[in-house]
């Protein structure tokens, strides 16, 4: 296996040397008694709603739109769900593969194409997010229902523990990244820039495209599927779907999701393995961030791709799953 070496149980379990803070922390327990209010943050709950309403009504300017507008658009769609997928979330969450400089800088400008919070921010979350899955300590606990996984988390200020947990995790590697603390210092503007300047501005300037269809859909619309895609992982990959590695964790194997987030949706495997940079036992199957990552990998722009043995996944198949794995 490249990358970090593990100790190998034949329990299927796997015991990465050193402490892992994507790892779930079975020592945790929620507080007794009442949970704390709700207190609603509208601000976020009106800017959430005009959203929506403005990719909606990008819905309809779709047939106006010229050709090279929607593959524009599509383009954007990949690249902003890159800088989560392959970025945000498995190299700077989970530090399952290592990047050179010129790829970083890369996945952060994606990621700032896709304004779901700074680099930092965002593994710090996840981090907290798979150390206390579907607990209290869980930015966006699916036990809560659909629409709190979904975007309900985002409209709510968090439980006193999610922020008290995050506080407590050692981040010295996102710290010591300059691009991360540089995607952090000028995160605004980078996003006003990536995120609806750059997308609205090319197709205006390069064929002709008007630019209230140009605002409407590559950038407006754009950014709203790559939210509710990403946002699926935490919600519908959370509820619905197979458990072939750990039925005894709420993520699930979800085809849907694997499609719409570019490869995120084997999520039972994910919060199993967390470290795989493949988040799947099938490599490129499905799975669009997986194929980049191997491609930066032969153009020398990556490396150190963390990987389980397949000894072990069918270990944990046999010890943990439901019955329903498939192989291939």
């Amino acid at each position: 296996m490249s990358g970090q070496r593990q100790q190998r149980a034949a329990n299927g379990d796997v015991l990465p040397e050193g402490t892992r803070e994507d790892a779930f922390d079975n020592t945790y327990k929620e507080k007794e008694g009442p949970k704390p209010p709700r207190i609603i943050v509208w601000k976020n709950v009106v800017l959430m709603t005009l959203l929506h309403i403005g990719a909606l009504y990008g819905v309809f300017l779709i047939p106006s739109a010229a050709p090279l507008t929607l593959l524009w658009s599509a383009l954007c769609f990949l690249i902003s769900a890159l800088g989560i997928t392959a970025g945000a979330h498995r190299l700077w969450s989970h530090r399952s593969y290592k990047a050179t400089l010129p790829l970083r800088i890369f996945l952060g400008l994606a990621n700032s194409m896709a304004f779901q919070n700074d680099i930092f921010e965002w593994a710090r979350d996840h981090r907290v997010h798979h150390k206390y899955s579907e607990t209290d300590a869980d930015p966006h606990n699916a036990v809560r229902g659909f629409f709190f996984a979904h975007i309900g988390w985002l409209l709510v200020r968090k439980h006193p523990d999610v922020i008290e947990k995050g506080r407590k995790l050692e981040l010295s590697d996102l710290l010591a990244d300059k691009v991360v603390m540089f995607q952090r210092k000028y995160y605004k503007l980078s996003v006003l820039l990536l995120c609806f300047f750059i997308p609205m501005s090319v197709p205006w300037y390069l064929w002709g495209e008007s630019l209230w269809v140009a605002y409407f859909v590559p950038a407006l619309l754009r950014y709203t599927l790559v939210l509710n895609a990403t946002w699926l992982v935490n919600s519908a990959a959370h509820m619905w779907g197979n458990r072939p590695y750990d039925k005894n964790i709420n993520p699930r194997e979800n085809k849907f999701v694997t499609f719409s987030a570019i490869g995120e949706g084997f999520h039972n495997y994910h919060h199993t393995f967390p470290f795989d940079y493949a988040t799947s036992e099938f490599g490129c199957k499905l799975n669009l961030t997986t194929c980049f990552i191997d491609f930066m990998c032969f153009l020398g722009l990556a490396k150190g791709r963390k990987r389980v043995s397949h000894e072990l996944v069918l270990a944990r198949i046999q010890r943990t799953g439901d019955g329903s794995h498939r192989s291939g």
